[in-house]
């Protein structure tokens, strides 16, 4: 009977342990949904500790530290988060790489960190952004964030010159062919998914207005203004939009 005490210990505390994961999840959703999302983090960071491998628990954690890394206001902060998010990618997408999520956080960390860096790591992970948004668009045709981050790429890749697709390409490589028109597609397929989703309205919005879609721009502005907040950053999105509307009313 000694001898049983401390494997019954041992199976008691991993049951615990599993059951305080459900009750984990619960709590980072709803701080998430309040827009307490550092504090979400933590709870998803919780979860690791009781189950590395758990993906979910990775990509959001990796989410949000992109998220809330984006609003630092110094690059040595933002650097840091930027590569948490990064980090935390890279374990959820090697622990099963046809998750869409996986892919979708990886594209996600990629972008933000390529926007503090320079010359061939911008070429580098502009290839890979796109490369991982298609996966995750193979692996779940209905992840509206994995077209929203294609639809991006395509707005930023194309809206580049000639001068600097010319020095990329001698200098690191050809980018893979953009297109505005295909940028709108994916955006508006990202809106046929999740018609609320605030941020690709004024996405939309900028894609339709350099295509000289005004009128459609303009109306796509005032859509979003009359959607409610889903995410801490909806706030910013909606004095974006607004300032827009302005400028081009």
């Amino acid at each position: 009977m000694t001898r049983l005490l401390p494997l019954l210990f041992l199976t008691l505390s991993f049951r615990a342990f599993t059951q305080d994961v459900p009750a984990l999840l619960q709590q980072a959703a709803w701080l998430e949904s309040s827009f307490k999302e550092e504090e979400a983090l933590v709870k998803y960071q919780e979860i690791i500790k009781l189950q590395p491998h758990n993906v979910f628990a990775l990509c959001h954690c990796s989410d949000l530290n992109c998220r809330i890394g984006n609003r630092q206001d110094s690059r040595d902060k933002k650097i840091g988060y930027f590569k948490a998010g990064r980090d935390y990618a890279n374990i959820a997408w090697r622990l099963d790489s046809t998750n869409s999520e996986a892919n979708v956080v990886m594209a996600f960390s990629i972008g933000r960190m390529i926007l503090l860096e320079s010359g061939r790591e911008k070429v580098a992970g502009a290839g890979a952004i796109k490369r991982y948004a298609e996966n995750a668009i193979r692996y779940d045709p209905g992840n509206y964030k994995a077209w929203h981050i294609l639809g991006r790429w395509h707005y930023e890749v194309s809206g580049l010159n000639f001068i600097e697709r010319t020095l990329a390409k001698w200098l690191y490589g050809a980018l893979p062919d953009a297109s505005l028109q295909e940028s709108i597609r994916d955006y508006e397929k990202s809106m046929s998914l999740r018609p609320d989703f605030m941020l690709n309205y004024l996405e939309l919005a900028r894609a339709c207005h350099r295509d000289g879609q005004n009128a459609r721009a303009i109306q796509l502005l005032r859509r979003l203004d009359s959607l409610k907040d889903g995410m801490y950053d909806d706030r910013q999105v909606r004095r974006e939009g607004r300032q827009l509307l302005a400028e081009w009313q």
